[in-house]
């Protein structure tokens, strides 16, 4: 169903006595598989992206590639934050269980235009010289493989710390309105500078990208769109952080940005990665 991500609109009152069923599964895999969450998309999957007020709906998390991703099972250990944010601003920290996929639960009570958010904190990897370079080379991020040989790391492993801040733009009501523009904080973080909800198939939306609230020139932005690789856009940002993509049909949209910097000494690692994504569906 169109607007689905895994549970029916309105199924989510279910969903509360099934988590308890699949923590003795799901458990096991938050600390297990690090490498799930690494050189992947991560991003938020609204069980409705337009709910109806005064209903409760799931908030899964997912990690994979083209948009097609699997379950991340709630970890309090990694969330620094994770809130819906209303039209006026205020936000509510989305609750649910350790280990539990919806990794939230939560009902919404206003209409129009309201942002789930999610940070999370470091996590640690390290891959071989190939696949780092690869993964580098895929992301956009040319400027870290010159870095690398300008410091005498080519042919060496790539140890990295990663994390992610996500966003997801829902309709109460599935009405539109104000907010869509409001930055969340986010440390790295995808602003439109017009509402996706009103884009006509076919159509550009601009947004900037702000890296620690200012704007992050020459970074590549990628929106894909559920079900048609053909459809999937890239471009780099400007001078002033900002890009436009043509959004070429209705229906769930992923957009994806990451961003590498020297990591700081207290991690261990040599560089560290900022993943950001912006989910939203054109009704």
């Amino acid at each position: 169903m169109e607007g689905s991500a895994g549970l029916l609109p309105g199924a989510a009152s279910h969903t509360g006595r099934s988590i308890a069923k699949r923590i003795g599964v799901l458990l096991p895999l938050l600390f297990a598989f690090p490498v799930w969450l690494s050189a992947h998309d991560f991003w938020i999957e609204p069980s409705s992206f337009h709910p109806a007020v005064g209903s409760e709906f799931a908030v899964f998390l997912r990690v994979g590639q083209d948009f097609r991703g699997e379950p991340v099972p709630r970890n309090p250990r990694l969330i620094e934050r994770f809130v819906l944010v209303a039209p006026a601003g205020a936000q509510e920290p989305i609750g649910g269980l350790p280990g539990s996929d919806p990794a939230g639960l939560l009902k919404v009570r206003q209409a129009g235009l309201q942002w789930i958010a999610y940070r999370s904190g470091r996590t640690p990897i390290t891959l071989p010289p190939d696949k780092f370079e690869e993964y580098l080379a895929d992301e956009g991020m040319e400027s870290i493989l010159v870095a690398r040989q300008r410091r005498g790391e080519r042919g060496r492993e790539g140890r990295e710390v990663f994390s992610r801040s996500a966003k997801s733009l829902i309709a109460g009501n599935g009405e539109s309105g104000r907010g869509f523009d409001r930055p969340l904080g986010l440390t790295l973080e995808l602003v439109p500078e017009k509402d996706p909800l009103g884009r006509r198939p076919g159509g550009l939306l601009p947004l900037k990208l702000l890296y620690e609230g200012r704007p992050l020139p020459d970074c590549l932005v990628v929106a894909l769109q559920r079900g048609q690789p053909q459809n999937t856009v890239r471009a780099r940002t400007d001078g002033e952080g900002r890009v436009s993509l043509k959004i070429a049909a209705r229906g769930a949209w992923l957009v994806k940005a990451v961003h590498m910097i020297a990591a700081p000494p207290e991690t261990g690692a040599d560089w560290e990665s900022i993943w950001a994504s912006l989910t939203f569906e054109i009704p």
